[in-house]
């Protein structure tokens, strides 16, 4: 388009363009959707680590009512990813620690997964 005798140029993107920004687009928010939920259940159960972990009536408690402690937070929250068997509890200078080493497994498209390690510890 030639106006006042000067050319001028032409900005923005064709639909080809916009069509493929559309589908990467997508595709990073559909992996998101898969992907978000693993992370929130992941720092729902760090929290429940740490909740259990600094209860001032469970610092004498056997392992097994700490592991009761935790599955009851958990039956609360809905975490399925680990069960009270699966924590480590130890002590340092009479503080519980507990930490969980687990691994999720989160299908994306037909026969392709996403494998995620997670190794959480009450701070």
């Amino acid at each position: 388009m030639i106006l006042n005798g000067q050319r001028g140029s032409q900005y923005g993107i064709s639909l080809t363009g916009m069509m493929f920004w559309s589908v990467v687009l997508i595709l990073v928010v559909l992996l998101g959707m898969k992907v978000a939920p693993v992370y929130i259940e992941n720092a729902s159960i760090k929290k429940n680590l740490a909740a259990v972990a600094g209860d001032a009536s469970l610092q004498n408690a056997t392992a097994s009512q700490i592991r009761l402690a935790f599955s009851k937070r958990a039956q609360i929250d809905g975490i399925t990813a680990i069960t009270a068997k699966d924590i480590k509890i130890s002590r340092d200078k009479g503080k519980n620690i507990l930490s969980v080493t687990y691994s999720e497994k989160v299908p994306l498209f037909a026969n392709v997964s996403l494998q995620i390690d997670f190794d959480t510890q009450s701070d």
